[in-house]
């Protein structure tokens, strides 16, 4: 129903929400449906939010939203869901504003982790999938009936272009056709393996078998259901994130590393003042600074991954985000979270395959069962999906077997 509201590709591409938490007067719930993190909007209008069944547009509930999806979307990406919190009346007070919009919770820290984690343990369910069926501009866009010109010696193909008249022929039938207007040939780039039964643990592989690469950047698998296209630098860039992740990096780049002369960075008092509130915060990501004066804060060590940040620009950013945001248990780390989160993206980009690089049958496998099981490998840093599936029956309508 909540897709049909929103939107009906929405079914496809999103999990279930239902978690339930005890609190010291009841039962917190949260249940709702969350969009993939490849099915995304580039404006937050898609984000339906309630307390006990009362439509809000509560800051601490957009932040937790966006805290649980913070690492799967880029900074200019956002989520499509709808989410229902129920909990008891004397954890929530709702008569902050005037048209009941905002909300103040009892715990709201606690409210707050317990949309973060929930959002996060439904999407570890489904975090392996991506927006799986090229959209319809995509299938609109496949060229049907090609009409080829004769192969000239040499190596090249042409390329697959209908064969639509020009409009206004000349009389001696010059631009009839465009096939007849001299493109340029171009240099085949795929590799195919040998045509082979699938093996019978196929249908234990939801990714399938790969049968070949494209321009050496996508690789052509071929499952049980349909055939998979993979983009091999974006889906090897979130493995190594998560190896990264794994091996503990996250927490490195955390640790601190003192500045030999503190900078002293001048800011609006207000500014300071927010700052100056979410200090401990920043500290647990390697962030020391405290309060210089009225109108200004010391910077006393950054964190071990930005050794080069400007810490004016920084500080700047932390106190715009926290007065968009509102003021949390954690304001301001999120954005700072997040800086560190770019560095090990940065890391993780560097050391993946990149495009343009042949893969052997064994290492598209092993890239294709590896994918398989990690986490989040179904969309890359930055939510652009890292495969694609073409259902048999989406092949057989392109043939028109359907």
């Amino acid at each position: 129903r909540v897709a049909r509201i929103i939107a009906h590709e929405l079914k496809d591409n999103s999990v279930a929400i239902e978690f339930t938490r005890d609190t010291p007067h009841g039962v917190m719930r949260l249940t709702g449906i969350a969009g993939l993190p490849t099915y995304n909007r580039g404006v937050a209008d898609h984000q339906y939010l309630f307390v006990n069944g009362r439509p809000v547009k509560d800051r601490l509930l957009v932040g937790a939203v966006r805290g649980a999806y913070a690492d799967m979307l880029a900074r200019d990406r956002h989520a499509v869901l709808a989410l229902f919190l129920d909990l008891p009346p004397q954890d929530v007070d709702v008569n902050v504003h005037p048209a009941k919009t905002e909300v103040r919770f009892r715990d709201s820290a606690g409210v707050r982790g317990f949309i973060v984690s929930g959002l996060r343990q439904a999407l570890g369910t489904g975090d392996r999938r991506s927006a799986q069926g090229p959209d319809r501009g995509a299938m609109q866009r496949w060229v049907s009936e090609p009409s080829l010109s004769p192969l000239p010696s040499g190596e090249g193909v042409l390329p697959a272009w209908p064969s639509t008249p020009l409009p206004n022929p000349s009389p001696e039938g010059e631009g009839l056709m465009l096939r007849e207007a001299g493109f340029a040939y171009s240099q085949l780039q795929g590799r195919a393996e040998e045509s082979a039964p699938l093996p019978e643990q196929a249908h234990q592989y939801p990714l399938g078998i790969a049968r070949g690469q494209v321009a050496n950047t996508y690789i052509v698998a071929e499952a049980a259901d349909g055939l998979v296209l993979v983009d091999q630098h974006a889906a090897h860039e979130r493995l190594v994130l998560e190896r990264l992740r794994a091996a503990g990096a996250g927490e490195l780049g955390r640790r601190s590393q003192a500045l030999l002369v503190p900078d002293v960075v001048e800011l609006d008092e207000v500014d300071c003042d927010r700052l100056e509130d979410a200090a401990e915060g920043l500290a647990r990501y390697g962030l020391v600074i405290e309060r210089f004066g009225p109108g200004a804060m010391l910077v006393r060590a950054l964190p071990a991954a930005l050794p080069k940040a400007d810490s004016g620009k920084l500080l700047r950013d932390l106190a715009d985000d926290i007065a968009k945001h509102g003021k949390q248990e954690d304001s301001g780390a999120l954005l700072l979270a997040e800086r560190l989160e770019l560095v090990l993206a940065t890391m993780a980009c560097h050391g993946s395959v990149r495009a343009g690089r042949t893969l052997n049958v064994a290492e598209m496998n092993a890239l294709l069962r590896e994918m398989e099981a990690t986490p989040r490998s179904g969309q890359c840093n930055h939510g652009r999906p890292t495969w694609v599936k073409l259902s048999m029956e989406d092949v057989e309508k392109l043939f028109g077997r359907h």
